[in-house]
Order: structure tokens, then sequence, then C-alpha cells
């Protein structure tokens, strides 16, 4: 079993605010993505290598608000903030049979769609998770299949140089990071939390943290 970063949750209460800020930081702009229907939400995304990418996600104007809490919590952020992370698997289903059988809890897996500013809907397959509340250490799963990934058509010219997790709990993070096959660095600490760092071509620095 073996996964990878697929791509980071930058949340903000304002999109294209946040996509200024990035572009000022790292020289590079991010696209944008498209909107999530029903969801209430849509994104920007910068591509962080290959299959990896930053994904700006904020409340959608044009869209009405859903019944339902925005996820990630960002019917509430009082300023943009990292939120979650995706970890793509090589087998979606055999990752989350592996994780629950040591004891992890992870959501069904669930269809998901974006409509994309060319008017194209992305398909991919996820598993359902606290992400739903709010800020998440734990990586929620992602599988885009046979399908084109984001990163792929998403502007170049950044890389992510640093990513760790802190959680009151590292060793049961590790351990759920170790079934996945995944090294990331653990740090002790009163509260959960994300930090990341961005680095642009010419050497400009971003650090994101929840």
């Amino acid at each position: 079993m073996t996964a990878t970063v697929d791509h980071l949750v930058y949340g903000c209460p304002d999109l294209g605010e946040a996509v200024e800020h990035v572009a000022a930081a790292l020289g590079v702009r991010p696209a944008y993505g498209g909107q999530h229907p029903g969801q209430g939400t849509h994104n920007a995304l910068l591509s962080l290598g290959p299959r990896t990418y930053l994904e700006i996600i904020a409340p959608d104007p044009a869209q009405p608000r859903p019944a339902q809490p925005l996820i990630f919590g960002l019917g509430d952020l009082p300023g943009p903030a990292l939120r979650g992370w995706a970890a793509a698997p090589d087998d979606l289903d055999s990752a989350v049979d592996r994780l629950l059988s040591q004891g992890f809890e992870y959501g069904s897996v669930v269809p998901g769609q974006r409509r994309t500013a060319d008017g194209r809907d992305l398909r991919w397959r996820m598993t359902a998770g606290p992400h739903d509340a709010g800020l998440a250490v734990a990586p929620f799963l992602i599988d885009w299949g046979n399908g084109a990934h984001p990163a792929d058509g998403a502007p170049t010219g950044a890389v992510l140089t640093e990513f760790a997790l802190s959680s009151p709990d590292p060793e049961r993070l590790e351990a759920q990071l170790a079934a996945l096959g995944m090294v990331v660095r653990v740090e002790p600490a009163n509260q959960p939390g994300l930090r990341a760092v961005l680095s642009g071509s010419a050497g400009q620095q971003l650090v994101l943290a929840s």
C-alpha cells in the first residue's frame, strides 16, 4: 500500500482575495477551477508538482447556501487557513478496508464532482469523514480514476517544499499514515494543526497554516 499527497485544502472567506494573496507571494496566479454544485463552494487551483496541487476553496456567492454546513467549516472562517488535505492511495477501496481493520474510522466512499470553468464536469471518488465538520489533520482519501488530474491543467511554478502535521496524539496519527504507506512529519501539540511551505520558481516562499 502506498499513497501520495494529492492536494492541500486552503479555505478562505473570499476566493478572489485568497488568489491575489497567493499570486503576490509566489509569482504565479492560481486558476479558477469551478463550482461544486449543491455544496455552495467554488475553488481555484495551483499545481505543486506532478499529481499534487493546492486547492483554494471558498463559499460561492453564485450558489444558494445548502441546508447543511459548508465543508471544512468554510461558513465560519474569519480568514484564510489550511483546513485539510487529501491522500491518493494506489487502491482506494483496499486502503479504506485496511484502515478500518486497524481501528481507524473512515466514512463511506462517495462520488464527488464539480463544474470546471469551461463547463466540463470533473468527477472523483473520495472518503467522507471528519473534514465535513472543519479542520482535519488526518487525510481524506481520493481517487480520480482514469480521468484527468486537476494538477495537470493547473498553473505551474510552485512546489510543496515542507508539510507537517501537529496532533495531541501523534503516535496514532503516525500509525494511520503508516497504514497508507506514507511518512509525513507529525509533531506533538495541544491542538491539531497543519503547516505547509510553498516555494516559487524565483525562491519566493509562502507559509500556509491552520
